[in-house]
């Protein structure tokens, strides 16, 4: 059975309206919980500060304090050197920079890095008319 590829895309825009719709619905749903959860996080987080305790144990369940840290750079260059200065690339996670790595290989052809895998698939976008 043969569906016109007008059809079709009529079709595939009408789903993907009603998918969006769906998720900003969800995504204010579950912003308004996560934002009672926060409330209700830093409560906990006071109770522990109070108390002078990292958990606190209640028949429904346990809360853990913990610390959580997170690391950044706003100075690229200087980071990058002190890597190489002390032999430690590992600060920086194993992923390519899809587009960066795109464009590189675009505009140098005989260029192609050992080890470099690559996945092509063909793929479908609809855009509204």
């Amino acid at each position: 059975m043969d569906i016109p590829a007008d059809k079709l895309v009529s079709v595939f825009i009408k789903m993907r309206d009603k998918r969006d719709e769906i998720k900003r619905e969800m995504e204010v749903k579950v912003n308004e919980i996560e934002e009672q959860m926060q409330t209700i996080n830093q409560q906990l987080l006071e109770i522990c500060k109070t108390n002078g305790a990292d958990s606190i144990r209640t028949p429904h369940g346990t809360a853990y304090r913990t610390i959580k840290q997170r690391y950044w750079t706003n100075d690229w260059e200087n980071f990058h050197r002190f890597m190489q200065e002390q032999g430690a690339m590992e600060l920086l996670e194993r992923r390519i920079h899809q587009s960066n790595i795109k464009q590189f290989l675009e505009e140098n052809p005989d260029l192609h890095p050992m080890g470099l895998n690559v996945d092509s698939e063909y793929a479908i976008t609809v855009r509204r008319k």
